[in-house]
């Protein structure tokens, strides 16, 4: 069944890290998976992309789709690895190319069984993960119409190589971002009373928006309000007339969400007007929370025990991830795979396990395949009835 060696996946995975690109710029990584793919004869589907590539195997009325992640990140590589990354300051510091070695590991065990396939596999090589576009884009280019279900991964580095976890319902957090600017009166630093301090403001407001989830929604709720940035003055002597500060909100609930982005808009604002001062407040919605099919979550995790993981119950995750906008359209699973990096993800030192590649290849394959019987059965069951 296995079309490809292991060595082969891992040189992929390789060439892909060796030339990282940002997301939205993922031309030559393009390039090379089509290359690769149409070598091993997929077929190609045409969608009106930049980047990216779309192929499907088998044939038949019933489709379900799998999904990796292609883009890199703003990242200086501290590896120190013989195929560390060649372009400078670009870095797949979140495993995408290892999420596309076990797809092409995938594509190609399927590809050797086309005949034998109750239905049609459409695998998705998605640009632009890292900034929450390339999901939408693929959704508006119409690559999900007609899928009846999706999956996809994340490896994990806190997770032992070779384990698995998943669980239904929320699972990854919205990602959020949030921007406040604050407008004072410039001054002397030696006469601070002539001015309105902006930096004191936006001090106020850091430490109140801290209270806010902390004092101000429930303790047992998945929350976190972090202050990322923040910007104001260019010199030692002058008490700067403006600061601007951001940071980013996750939760998993939707009312927490919005509720906070109102109390906060509205903290910000009185704030900065008791201290004479204004301040405007901007919210930037990113992925929202990521929400698992309880029942394909659970055959994911039937298929995973049947291929020889170690299967748990995962954790709420405080990270976004734009597949959970494939999971608004509709149902499937997200899943995690063990990746045993030392450093974790969005660092430069991050090095996961190559070990769990071919394995999760395999159990793509089998997921794949057993979804879409699952899928006919069902459909069978429901003429039947």
């Amino acid at each position: 069944m296995t079309q490809f060696s292991e060595h082969q996946l891992i040189d992929w995975r390789r060439e892909l890290h060796s030339w990282p690109e940002l997301s939205g710029r993922e031309v030559e990584t393009t390039a090379r998976l089509r290359r690769w793919l149409q070598d091993a004869g997929l077929r190609l589907l045409d969608y009106p992309l930049e980047t990216g590539v779309i192929v499907e195997v088998g044939h038949g009325d019933t489709l379900i789709a799998l999904r990796a992640d292609i883009d890199a990140l703003p990242i200086h590589e501290a590896t120190g690895l013989t195929y560390r990354s060649r372009n400078s300051g670009v870095m797949h510091a979140c495993g995408h190319d290892v999420h596309s070695a076990v797809m092409l590991g995938a594509a190609l065990q399927l590809k050797a069984v086309e005949d034998q396939l109750p239905g049609r596999i459409r695998i998705l090589f998605q640009p632009a993960e890292e900034n929450a576009t390339g999901a939408r884009q693929l959704i508006n280019a119409g690559v999900l119409d007609s899928v009846q279900a999706i999956f996809g991964m994340h490896n994990e580095p806190g997770l032992p190589t070779g384990t698995f976890a998943t669980r239904g319902g929320a699972f990854y957090a919205n990602a959020d971002k949030f921007i406040v600017r604050v407008s004072g009166k410039g001054a002397h630093a030696a006469h601070p009373e002539e001015g309105v301090d902006s930096i004191v403001v936006a001090s106020q407001i850091i430490q109140a928006l801290q209270s806010l989830t902390s004092r101000s929604f429930n303790t047992l709720d998945s929350l976190v309000l972090s202050v990322t940035r923040i910007d104001a003055g260019k010199t030692w002597n002058v008490l700067p007339g403006e600061a601007e500060f951001g940071g980013t909100v996750r939760t998993h609930d939707k009312q927490v969400r919005a509720e906070l982005e109102q109390r906060a808009r509205t903290l910000v604002e009185n704030i900065a007007a008791a201290n004479g001062a204004s301040a405007t407040f901007s919210w930037h919605p990113g992925p929202p929370v990521l929400e698992n099919d309880a029942r394909w979550a659970q055959f994911a995790s039937n298929v995973a025990q049947q291929v020889g993981y170690r299967v748990q119950t995962a954790e709420l995750h405080l990270g976004g991830e734009d597949f959970a906008y494939y999971l608004q359209q509709i149902p499937g699973a997200f899943v995690s795979i063990g990746s045993a990096s030392e450093f974790g993800l969005h660092h430069g030192g991050f090095n996961p396990d190559e070990a769990l590649i071919a394995p999760a290849a395999h159990y793509f394959t089998q997921l794949a395949q057993q979804a879409l019987q699952h899928l006919n059965a069902r459909c069978r069951d429901a003429i039947l009835n």
